[in-house]
């Protein structure tokens, strides 16, 4: 892959994402929700916005891969050998943007040889559009980003997400707790994807979480990482996108994090 080639990639995840969120705008008004699971909702507008950013990269680039939240069927990891795989999330925050809530995004990312190397994530509400490129940065409509300097979890700002029905997973309200009495704040905010984006503005000082998806993350990843933040799951192991947990900082704070998630909260 050309420097060339990866410019080519980040143009194109961000103009992506600008198609699907112009669905979502359109479908705004006139929208009908179901439900994929208790409390787990999907709109007409979710599988608009994920065909027009199929359709328009499938367009420009024939032989990559394709996987969305709302594809019936969801694939296994890829292998590193596998075509260049766009990630995207047509809708993160479906539950903010049924009630009107400006907390919603779309995210597209792309993998290539087992790693993510490009992530967009637009947030058509402020207009905001987190993008960024393996070695090229993170940026915010282009200015660029930079993780914070916090190092101390009692001057952090952390967020979380928590799954769309927390019965039989009510640990997730314990680490709420928990957190909540060793940090300035806490924020759930409803969209992973936009946690990350924040972690990676200085917005945030770390996220964590324990019920991920690769589509909610993928974009976030890159963003953080090349924002000077640290991905890690919350093992600390290298980081595996197709897990369910993952735990992200500005960097100074991965271990601290880390330490507290290892024990018991």
């Amino acid at each position: 892959m050309t420097n060339d080639q990866l410019l080519e990639f980040l143009e194109a995840a961000q103009e992506a994402a600008r198609r699907g969120a112009a669905v979502l705008e359109e479908w705004r008004a006139r929208f009908q929700v179901r439900e994929k699971g208790r409390f787990d909702l999907v709109t007409d507008a979710d599988v608009a916005s994920q065909r027009a950013i199929r359709d328009y990269l499938a367009h420009r680039f024939p032989t990559h891969g394709f996987l969305g939240e709302e594809d019936a069927l969801h694939r296994g990891q890829p292998r590193s050998d596998d075509p260049p795989l766009w990630i995207v999330d047509p809708l993160d925050g479906t539950t903010n943007y049924v009630h009107d809530c400006p907390m919603y995004c779309v995210s597209v990312a792309l993998q290539l040889g087992g790693e993510l190397v490009v992530g967009a994530v637009f947030d058509p509400t402020r207009p905001e559009m987190f993008a960024s490129a393996r070695g090229h940065g993170a940026w915010l409509n282009g200015r660029r980003l930079q993780t914070s300097k916090i190092d101390r979890l009692e001057e952090a700002i952390l967020a979380t997400g928590f799954p769309p029905d927390l019965r039989g997973q009510e640990q997730t309200l314990a680490w709420w707790r928990h957190f909540s009495l060793c940090t300035q704040s806490l924020r759930r905010t409803g969209s992973t994807a936009l946690n990350l984006a924040y972690v990676a503005a200085g917005r945030f000082d770390g996220y964590w979480g324990f019920d991920s998806h690769v589509w909610d993350i993928a974009a976030g990843v890159v963003l953080v990482r090349e924002a000077g933040g640290a991905v890690s799951n919350v093992h600390g192991e290298t980081f595996n996108p197709y897990a369910p947990d993952a735990v992200a900082s500005n960097g100074p704070l991965q271990p601290i994090l880390l330490a507290h998630l290892r024990g018991e909260p």
